[in-house]
This record gives structure tokens, C-alpha cells and sequence, in this order.
């Protein structure tokens, strides 16, 4: 059947379809404007970011059917725009709880039930975790641009490799019920490539002595990229899980051939949230509050 004759070719030759294509240029033209404004920083960066987790947390309230969608999406978007502007105003640390706390209540009052409630407060949080875990870092003098640089090395390689591994070698499946796509080849290729990927990053900012974290021992590297790598994909299966719970097969449409922003975003984001752990204990143990 000319179908079944299609589909074979597709898997002989994923690599020439459209979709495939469309994927590779789109990959590149964000890549590229992310890798930009990393090099730049300050509010360049930092905008990229504000508006992923604006459009992501929006894609969230969609997909939920969280609502009133716009009127939480535009009120989710003002609270992180606010907090970003506090950020780079060095606003003091009353008045960032402040901001926070009066969109929250905005975002309580605004959704019409005690799960749209709830929906709404993972929204504003998930936003502030992508619109503010790569500016900190890029912002922070004692990491700059090697700790963003270090997550998109380690998230991107894991998604790569572990895609071309997978199909390449196939083999089992690495949770079926999730996302039947994926296989154990996959993920450990993507665990190998992000925890070399992760390396790499340290080991050229040590030569060329960018930020004191390329002073890390490299088993504290390789572990902490390896940590990131299996944080990304376990980040990447949680996505597929809600977006069956909710019964779509995108967040969105934003990025061409990726779908929208929690699509692509869906490993980053779990990686950040791990990173932002990172940078509350630091804070926390930098003010004496914990003995270091």
C-alpha cells in the first residue's frame, strides 16, 4: 500500500521529511538568537527569556483549560515583567515579595475555581522559574554566561543524541505509556552526550579563565552534568504526561516544527528549576543563614 510504502521510507530516512526540515531551521534561528543574546546579556537576554515564560505559562492555561485563559495569561505576563524590571533595578527585597504576592492574589481572584486556582499559581511559578533562573545566572559576576552556556550545552545534546540514538538502535521503550517514541538507547545516549556536552562547557572556560566555576573538580562537573542530563529527560517525559492527561499532541504553535514553548522548553525547565534550587542555597548559605 502506497502508505505503508511511505512510512517505511520514513523510517529509513527520517532525516528528509519536511517536518524534519522545518525542525532543523527553526532549531537553528532560535538557537542562534538565544546564543546571541547569551553573549550579550543584560535585558537582551533576559527579554528572550521573559517572553518564553510568558508565551509558555499561557500555552499552560490553554492546554489546562485554565480559565479566563487571556485575562490570567496578561496578568501572568505583567507580574513577570514587573519582577524582571525589579531585578535589573536591584529592587529591594520587601517590595520583589510584594510584586509577587500582589499578582498572585490578581491571578486567585481571576480563576473560578480551587483547581484553576492551583493551575494558576503553577503557571505564575513555572513563568518565574524560565524568566529568571538563566537571567540570575547570566547576571551573577562569579558565573556569567558559562552557567546558561552549561545548560543549553547539557539540555540540547541530551535531546540530540538521545533522539538520533533512539533512532538509530531503537531497542525497548523507555515508558510506553508516556511517550511511546522514546527508548532506553535514546536516553543513554542523551546521558552520555550531555554529560561530555556539560564538560566541554567547564573545561573551555577554564582555559580561558571566564568564571571560578571552571575551578570545580571535573568528577563534580560530570556528575552534576549527568545529573542535569537525567533532569532533562525526566523533565521532557513529564511534559509528554500532562500533555496525555490533557489530550493534546502540542503546547502550542509557536516554533515551527516544535510545537510551542513548553515543547521545547520542556527539559530546560526542569534542569532551571534544579539550577534555581542551586542559587536559593547559595544565597541562603552567602548570608550566614545556614552554616556553610
Amino acid at each position: 500500500m502506497p502508505g505503508d510504502a511511505a512510512s517505511s521510507g520514513d523510517r529509513r530516512s527520517p532525516f528528509a521529511s519536511r517536518e524534519f526540515m522545518l525542525r532543523v531551521v527553526s532549531a537553528i534561528v532560535l538557537g542562534a538568537v538565544v546564543l546571541g543574546a547569551l553573549v550579550v546579556g543584560g535585558w537582551p537576554f533576559a527579554l528572550v527569556w521573559l517572553a518564553a515564560g510568558i508565551v509558555g505559562a499561557g500555552e499552560w492555561f490553554t492546554i489546562s483549560r485554565t480559565e479566563p485563559v487571556l485575562a490570567l495569561t496578561l496578568t501572568n505576563g505583567a507580574v513577570l515583567a514587573a519582577l524582571t524590571v525589579a531585578f535589573f533595578a536591584a529592587t529591594p527585597p520587601w517590595l520583589v515579595v510584594g510584586i509577587f504576592a500582589a499578582g498572585l492574589a490578581v491571578l486567585l481572584v481571576l480563576a473560578q475555581s480551587g483547581t484553576a486556582r492551583l493551575k494558576a499559581v503553577t503557571g505564575l511559578l513555572g513563568g518565574i522559574i524560565i524568566a529568571a533562573v538563566p537571567t540570575a545566572l547570566r547576571e551573577d559576576p562569579g558565573i556569567g554566561l558559562v552557567g546558561p552556556a552549561w545548560m543549553f550545552a547539557v539540555v540540547w545534546s541530551t535531546d540530540i543524541v538521545a533522539y538520533f540514538t533512539g533512532r538509530t538502535f531503537g531497542g525497548p521503550k523507555l515508558l510506553p505509556r508516556v511517550s511511546p517514541k522514546k527508548t532506553w538507547s535514546g536516553a543513554l545516549g542523551g546521558l552520555a552526550a550531555g554529560t561530555l556536552a556539560g564538560l566541554t562547557v567547564v573545561l573551555i572556560a577554564r582555559d580561558h579563565g571566564w568564571t571560578s566555576l571552571a575551578a570545580l573538580s571535573l568528577p563534580a562537573v560530570a556528575l552534576a552534568s549527568a545529573a542535569a542530563s537525567i533532569v532533562s529527560q525526566a523533565g521532557d517525559l513529564f511534559e509528554s504526561a500532562l500533555k496525555r492527561r490533557y489530550g493534546v499532541k502540542d503546547s502550542g504553535r509557536s516554533i515551527p516544527g516544535h510545537g510551542g514553548v513548553m515543547d521545547r522548553l520542556d527539559g530546560f525547565f526542569a534542569v532551571a528549576l534544579l539550577v534555581g534550587l542551586y542559587l536559593i542555597v547559595q544565597a541562603i548559605l552567602a548570608r550566614g543563614t545556614l552554616p556553610a
